[in-house]
């Protein structure tokens, strides 16, 4: 069983037990890229921003997206922290487990990075009209002495999901910001 069909099967089952215990939302995790199983051939560090959003997107809820463009929040399940701490901790992790840079921190660790990646969630939310999950993030990366933008790029992925409930909600998601993660994982590596 491959790392993303085990995470597809937990969260599954998370999904179908949701209904057992009652009123308190489910509450489901993202997933970090597996280690690649690499040692490391750069000699660069980076360090990786909380994302910003917009206020829907700065909490723990999973939200819709109507076909009008009003947001609203899914009942029945939360992410397992603030939307954008996740997203930071994942893509840190999937980072470190590409095994290509010399560090990986966040701005407050006190380690001096050659490149800093800020990013901002643009879409995080399942759209009602296509039954897609969509994640959108903007990225630059800015070398650390100069504030210079050395790349900027927008990724964006969409997964359909089988319906329009928390724990489908969640796996398509999930999916979808693998995709994301897998592209700004090799972007990031290229060698900006």
């Amino acid at each position: 069983m491959t790392f993303r069909s085990h995470a597809l099967a937990l969260a599954c089952l998370s999904a179908l037990l949701g209904g057992c215990g009652g009123g308190a939302p489910m509450t489901f995790d993202l997933a970090a890229l597996p280690s690649s199983g690499r040692p490391s051939v750069a000699a660069r560090s980076i360090s990786v921003a909380e994302p910003v959003g917009l206020q829907p997107f700065e909490q723990d809820r999973i939200i819709v997206r109507q076909a009008g463009g009003a947001l609203s929040f899914l009942g029945g399940g939360q992410w397992a922290d603030r939307l954008p701490r996740l997203v930071q901790t994942r893509l840190i992790q999937s980072l470190e487990n590409s095994g290509r840079l010399k560090s990986v921190s966040r701005p407050g660790d006190k380690i001096v990075a050659d490149y800093a990646l800020i990013s901002e969630i643009r879409a995080f939310d399942i759209a009602s009209n296509s039954g897609e999950a969509v994640v959108d993030v903007s990225a630059k990366l800015i070398a650390d002495g100069t504030g210079k933008v050395v790349a900027a790029r927008i990724f964006t992925a969409r997964v359909p999901v089988a319906k329009i409930e928390a724990g489908s909600a969640a796996v398509g998601l999930d999916a979808a910001l693998s995709i994301v993660l897998a592209d700004m994982v090799r972007w990031v590596n290229s060698g900006h």
